[in-house]
This record gives C-alpha cells, structure tokens and sequence, in this order.
C-alpha cells in the first residue's frame, strides 16, 4: 500500500491582514509551503483547495504558474480543509498521482454567519426563527449537552482561557493575550450560556500543505509526518446538528463519532494512542462535546480533566497547542488545514515554547455544516 506523507507546510498569519486579499494570503502559504519542502511550483502534479468567501481556490495558480497540472475546488463548510486534504490523499493512495498540494484560504466580513436556508434545502422559517445564526444553534446545543451530563459554565471558561494562554505562544494566532477565568466568565452574554470570549470570530487567514507519496519522498530526499488514517462523514437521521431543524427521541452517533472510528479503524490505533489533539472548537461547548465525541474521555468527565490540566500543554493529551479557533479565529477554507499544519509542526519538533514532548500520533478533527465532520491521525517519521 502507497504511504502518503507530508513533506512541506506553509501558514499566512491568521486575524485581520488589511491591504491583503485572502488570495494574496493562499498565495503566501503555498509559497511557503513550496519552500518548506523546497520544491518548485513546477514539480506539483495536482492541487485541492477551497474557500468560502474568498474566490476559488485555484485562482492561486495565474499567480504561482500555469503549469497545466490538474487543480479541483472544494467546498464543505468548516469541514473544506480536511476534505481538500482527504482528497489529496485519495489522489496519492490510489497509485495515480504521487506531489502535490493542498491550500486553503478566505477572508470574513466581521460578525456571525447567518446563511440562507434555501442553500441548504431548509424552510424559511428555520432561519426566522434564528438558527441559521450559528452562535444560536451552538447555544442551544450545549445547554442541552450540560443538562445531559452536569457540565458547568466554568469548564467553558477552562477551555477559553487554556485557549488564549496557548495562543500566546503561537506566532500565526490572532488572539496572543490571556485572558483571566472571570473575564471570560462575566463577558457579555451573546447566546445562553456562551459569552463573547467564549465564541470564535470568523477572521482571515491561510495554510497549505504539500503531500507526496513514500517513493517519491524518498526520490526527492524529503522527510514528514505519514497520514495513518483520515476520513469524512455526514450525519444520520437521529444526530444532532447544525442546521438539522428536529431532533428524534432516540439520537444516531454524531458525524464526528462516525469519522473518529473510521480513522481509528483506518490508522489501527485508538484515542489512547493519541499524544495530542486539535478539535473543532468554534465555541467552547464545541470542543467540550468533541473530547467524548472523538473518544477521549467519557461524557461529564470533561470538567474534570479540564481542572487537572489534562489538555493544557504539559497535560496527558493537550489540545488545540495552537489556540485552536478561539485564538486563531475562523476563516473557513483554512480552519481544517490550520490544524494539521499545527500538528506537522508539533511532530517535527518545530512548535517552540508551545512543543508537545515526545509527540509521535498526532490527531485533527473539524467539524462543519450542515452537519459533517473530517479526521486526519498524522504520526512523526523518527
């Protein structure tokens, strides 16, 4: 069976870059990613990417080099950087296709998303009701989740603020401040029981990753973490999810159950092989029911953890190293592929104050609408 690896990674700085499109912030990545692996444009046989409010994709190549190399867009909600490099991988484990690359960009007006529901096959009245506006819908799902299972408003906090302290150290986070407990606790209430510092920001940014099959790796004297396992799924009837507009009595595993098992399964390993995790958290409730929903911890058992320290840095398995969404903000194109370049630099001991010791299995999850969820489990080359 063909290994795919990745061989060279590039970030453009995540927040607000004035002057800049998010083009020029696509372009920026890929360009550092090229020189990463020191690799010319030229050499690329194909390219995924995708961008939700930024143009296509591969509008990159006017700019890098028309080349004549095959080049697809991608579009799947938050869920678009892991799809790309889902796609990516599928290109190179077929035997087809053996470099190329990934990218991921875009560029947000400044408040929530609040998209039609008629581009997602939904009645008019979902979106007067407001669930459309995803700061609601994310509300309304945790508020269920802590009724469930005796979760609290300080173990939100606790994500929040391990968030912004991890986004101190993280050179391409927006938010590099800390922010105390009680600050992010009596913040202004934007949907019951989720603050302002509780939410991400849709934001500007990019990330690109170059991938390559094991031989041609080897070909081209290059080294990188090899993808074990990745895969995408979609909802069931009874899951609860982002623009599902009922809820049945007896509830199906969520699409992130789904992909954490069929990436386990593909990777032959399990969550407690993991040495550290990057998970969706738009909104700290979202990485609260991501640690049970990847399998790491039992629902309820996420306060606990999260006092003993057990996802900071230092902790049994630390998550989002980077900040995640809460510090990084959100541009969707790049959200997915921001985490597996977090990853990459983690298992190539490049993450300075921020390095993970002894990181070996490395593990991604994002989730997006209108209700799916992509995995990629990387593991370091020693």
């Amino acid at each position: 069976m063909t290994a795919v690896h990745i061989v060279g990674s590039g970030i453009h700085q995540f927040g607000r870059s004035e002057g800049m499109s998010a083009l020029d912030q696509g372009v920026s990545a890929c360009r550092k990613a090229l020189a990463d692996a020191g690799l010319d444009w030229s050499a690329l046989q194909f390219g995924f990417g995708g961008s939700r409010d930024g143009g296509n994709a591969d509008a990159v190549m006017p700019r890098l080099g028309l080349t004549g190399a095959q080049f697809i867009n991608v579009a799947n909600g938050c869920a678009t950087g892991g799809s790309a490099l889902l796609s990516a991988y599928w290109a190179i484990k077929s035997g087809e296709l053996d470099l190329g690359i990934v990218v991921g960009f875009d560029k947000h007006a400044r408040g929530s998303f609040n998209p039609d529901p008629k581009r997602w096959g939904l009645p008019a009245w979902y979106g007067r009701t407001g669930l459309m506006l995803t700061t609601q819908f994310f509300g309304l799902k945790i508020q269920r989740y802590m009724a469930l299972h005796g979760i609290d408003a300080t173990t939100l906090g606790r994500v929040a603020e391990k968030a912004f302290r991890n986004g101190v150290l993280t050179d391409h986070a927006w938010r590099r401040q800390e922010v105390p407990l009680e600050t992010i606790l009596g913040s202004e209430m934007v949907s019951d029981p989720l603050t302002k510092f509780m939410f991400c920001a849709p934001s500007e940014g990019a990330a690109a990753l170059i991938l390559a099959s094991d031989r041609k790796m080897r070909e081209l004297g290059l080294s990188g973490p090899v993808v074990r396992g990745a895969a995408v799924r979609t909802r069931l009837p009874g899951s609860f999810e982002v623009f599902s507009p009922s809820l049945q009595v007896a509830q199906d595993p969520s699409p992130t159950v789904l992909a954490s098992r069929a990436a386990y399964e593909m990777a032959s390993l399990g969550p407690e092989d993991v040495d550290l995790a990057q998970l969706q958290d738009t909104d700290c409730g979202a990485e609260i029911m991501h640690m049970a929903e990847n399998g790491f911890c039992a629902d309820g058992d996420q306060a606990a953890w999260l006092v003993d320290g057990q996802t900071a840095l230092g902790g049994a398995l630390p998550i989002n190293t980077d900040g995640g969404c809460l510090a990084c903000g959100e541009p969707i194109g790049a959200s997915g592929l921001r985490q597996i370049f977090e990853n990459v630099q983690q298992l190539r001991g490049r993450a300075g104050r921020r390095q993970v010791a002894d990181a070996r299995i490395a593990y991604s999850q994002v989730y997006g609408a209108p209700g799916l969820s992509a995995v990629v489990i990387l593991e370091g080359q020693s």
